[in-house]
């Protein structure tokens, strides 16, 4: 049976990268709700990060 924690996490890790990127490169745009936190930013890494430990999870229960 195929590992679904893999292609979550790719998919969690790519989208992830994008937003923390945006949220380096442009961090002028503010969510209207939150004008001093740059919501890209932190999103982009907690996602990153979940993605990354889905990874993780899924090699290390292959091995």
């Amino acid at each position: 049976m195929n590992d679904l924690r893999r292609p979550t996490g790719y998919l969690f890790s790519l989208l992830g990268l994008i937003l923390l990127v945006y949220g380096l490169v442009s961090p002028e745009v503010r969510a209207p709700l939150a004008p001093t936190v740059n919501v890209n930013l932190w999103c982009g890494l907690t996602m990153l990060i979940f993605g990354g430990i889905l990874l993780w999870l899924s090699f290390r229960a292959k091995s």
